[in-house]
């Protein structure tokens, strides 16, 4: 059998043995196997006579199956690929491609006009075009003969305390790595049909692409406009049979909040993975009851790691009202606890931070090797040879089972709707602003709602709208207060309990 090395080698083996068996389904369309193969190569011989090897190429278009012929032919190509999500500004855009770089961007007609304001026209290539090139087989070959399984495959960007997006950058050996303990893990089969939930930018889609690619399984791509309309979501869902939800919490939550599963419920739906927050228990009683013979998976794990390291599979029977536990590695990774001397803590209930050893490591972030260093760090329980660890800055501890449990943040960062958002770069971004003095921000995980204290003469609502402008929605503050003064600790420090008490002066 020949080793995979490349994760063109999941999808080529799915369109030889699978042909006629649905990859992708969006609104307007669905692709067999064999034509999302087809019509990856085509864009990636087109691709080929422009890009050199390692180099990124943006992705600006809705979530559908030509984004994911764009994802395929760039690495056709040589290349590694960016989603710009649409969903964000373009001021955020313009910062990300200041990170990346990218001479490249990959767009569609609808959405053309709006990438100008990041990317000149002469580097915006239309998707439509590049598919229906030919693909010259003897360039491809060459192309993927010079490849090696370190290359990179996909740059996702987070919030950067400093103010700029990271990108974190991970191989193709890290995606293979995980995604086949993944599928293996969790039983799923070639008859899934993995609805996917989370935006192309988001590490969670990772596992609805190459897990149904792995599998030969059918990848359902759920349009964004529905997660703000339950019922139609669930209409969705049931009209596509979909079987497995590899979903934020905050989604599921959005669905049990307005009570969907008391209109609908999606009964295909056998496997329910949930990850990037705290899953409020009632929430989760909510969908159990309404799928009594699923399977509820608890999974933990930063971008840095590629998607999960650790993953707890609930008990129906078993009470969870002190938290649900984040779990047990996954196989071939190390997760264990350091404590502030850098000493492995192994008793339990003894908090320390988390910390993963493995192949699914990320490269590092782009063009950041001072962050980089900072986060990827040699194992300090190991002398006697170069071995890099990534510190994840989540505590952790040891229940008396020997699971480990979530413990929060060790900094400002924090998870909320599903994305890591450092603070800092929100308080730098509302302190840049006219009218504004210095801002503070915090977040209350119970509200899941980002608070923002700021002294100046801007108005909130005025505010509220420029933010709009410049940061993605999920970093915007739910809540923004203006204030005199801040009150201060006795080191000196912004006193945020004060703050949140309301001790600082409104005006």
């Amino acid at each position: 059998m020949i080793p995979i090395r490349n994760v063109l080698q999941y999808l080529e083996r799915a369109a030889s043995v699978s042909p006629a068996q649905t990859a992708c389904v969006d609104e307007i369309q669905h692709y067999t196997y064999q034509q999302l193969c087809h019509f990856s190569r085509t864009v990636g011989a087109a691709l080929s006579q422009r890009i050199h090897s390692r180099e990124p190429v943006a992705v600006y278009m809705e979530k559908g199956c030509p984004a994911l012929c764009a994802f395929f032919g760039i690495v056709y190509a040589g290349g590694f690929y960016s989603y710009f999500n649409p969903e964000l500004p373009a001021s955020r855009l313009q910062q990300i491609q200041g990170v990346l770089q990218a001479r490249y961007v990959i767009t569609d007609r609808e959405h053309r006009e709006a990438i100008q304001e990041v990317f000149s026209p002469e580097h915006i290539l239309m998707v439509e075009e590049l598919m229906a090139a030919d693909a010259d087989q003897s360039r491809l070959a060459a192309v993927r003969a010079a490849m090696i399984d370190t290359d990179p495959l996909y740059i996702n960007f987070t919030s950067g305390s400093t103010g700029v997006p990271k990108g974190v950058l991970v191989s193709h050996r890290s995606v293979l790595d995980f995604i086949d303990v993944f599928t293996d893990t969790f039983s799923f089969t070639q008859a899934d049909r993995i609805g996917n939930q989370a935006p192309l930018d988001f590490d969670v889609s990772v596992k609805d692409i190459y897990g149904a690619l792995k599998l030969q399984a059918t990848l359902v791509l759920i349009p964004r406009r529905l997660f703000s309309r339950p019922k139609e979501l669930l209409d969705f869902l049931c009209q596509h049979r979909v079987t497995t939800l590899i979903w934020a919490v905050s989604a599921l939550c959005l669905i049990s909040t307005f009570h969907g599963l008391d209109y609908r419920t999606p009964e295909t739906v056998r496997n329910v993975l949930f990850s990037g927050e705290v899953m409020p228990l009632k929430h989760l009683k909510t969908w159990m009851e309404h799928l009594p013979r699923a399977q509820f998976v608890n999974l933990y794990g930063p971008t840095e790691i590629t998607c999960n390291c650790t993953y707890h599979i609930l008990d129906r029977t078993r009470d969870y009202s002190a938290g649900i536990p984040i779990g047990r590695p996954f196989p071939n990774e190390e997760v264990f606890l350091l404590d502030g001397e850098s000493r492995e803590i192994r008793e339990p209930e003894v908090t320390g931070e988390l910390c993963v050893r493995g192949t699914a490591l990320a490269l590092g972030y782009y063009r950041a090797p001072q962050q980089t260093a900072a986060a990827f760090v040699p194992d300090p329980r190991n002398p006697a040879y170069p071995e890099l660890i990534y510190r994840t800055g989540d505590l952790g501890r040891y229940n008396q089972d020997g699971e480990l449990v979530y413990s929060g943040r060790k900094d400002f960062q924090i998870k909320h709707l599903g994305h890591r958002v450092e603070l800092e770069e929100i308080e730098r971004a509302v302190s840049a602003l006219p009218g504004v003095e210095r801002c503070c921000c915090v977040y209350q995980e119970e509200k899941q709602k980002i608070y923002g204290f700021y002294m100046g003469d801007i108005q909130a609502p005025q505010l509220r709208r420029q933010l709009k402008e410049q940061l993605p929605y999920f970093m915007v503050p739910g809540i923004l207060t203006q204030v005199d003064r801040f009150p201060l600790t006795k080191n000196g420090k912004i006193d945020r309990k004060e703050l949140m008490k309301g001790g600082a002066t409104h005006v």
